[in-house]
């Protein structure tokens, strides 16, 4: 199975006062494609910090990610948008959805703005169309007229799913998804998850504390102080 993508050596520093903090050390690992790769470890280990840096939310103080042959980490910050928008679909614990917006809005929104600055792959009126379509993917077709206030924190979750995958992502990169969830609404998110990597084919990268929800991926790293340890 090859590398959709890699990292090469990655750190991290933080400035803290006058003191530097190091959150990552020469992390490397790669993300295989059509795999869901679970990054475990405890709390301030490192993993969102990881999955901010592949994710291209953040910049890495040293070291590459690749994508192809291609160091996403170098490039300047509109071809680092751009590529963001392209690649990668985001789903965090917390749901971050605009509240003054329906749930079709809120999923459609990426879309929009892609045909607004990139010449997004079809006209907006597309991209309400693929809105509707992945809403009916995870299972809120009749909710689409729905704000956020008036939604389950699963259905919420569910539609911050649906916004991640509205643009066709290659990978899809899970910041804890089930932390912020009872334990059934939980377990019905990783089912949903598994569904759309079965659906889909896309790859997942899935950063958790949580052993039980590790263990459904399909292979699994764990960070430990800012180092891979296995």
């Amino acid at each position: 199975m090859d590398a959709v993508l890699q990292a090469e050596g990655l750190v991290k520093d933080y400035a803290v006062g006058r003191q530097t903090l190091r959150v990552l050390h020469g992390v490397s690992m790669e993300v295989r494609r059509g795999e869901v790769l679970s990054v475990m470890g405890p709390s301030g280990a490192g993993k969102s910090t990881l999955l901010h840096l592949l994710g291209l939310l953040d910049t890495p103080t040293e070291g590459r990610v690749l994508y192809g042959e291609a160091d996403l980490a170098r490039l300047s910050g509109a071809e680092q948008a751009h590529w963001r928008n392209r690649l990668f679909g985001f789903v965090f614990q917390f749901y971050h959805l605009l509240p003054d917006f329906t749930a079709l809005e809120n999923v459609a929104m990426p879309a929009l703005v892609g045909a607004g600055l990139w010449g997004w792959r079809g006209s907006r009126a597309e991209g309400r169309r693929r809105a509707h379509e992945v809403l009916k993917l995870v299972g809120l077709a009749g909710r689409s007229a729905h704000r956020p206030s008036q939604l389950s924190g699963g259905e919420r979750q569910r539609v911050a799913i649906a916004r991640a995958l509205i643009n066709q992502p290659e990978v899809l990169l899970c910041d804890e998804p089930t932390g912020n969830l009872d334990t059934d609404t939980g377990h019905s998110i990783l089912e949903l998850l598994r569904d759309i990597r079965s659906r889909t084919g896309c790859t997942m990268v899935m950063v958790t504390h949580d052993e039980h929800v590790a263990v459904t991926g399909d292979r699994v790293i764990h960070l430990v102080d800012g180092r891979v340890t296995d």
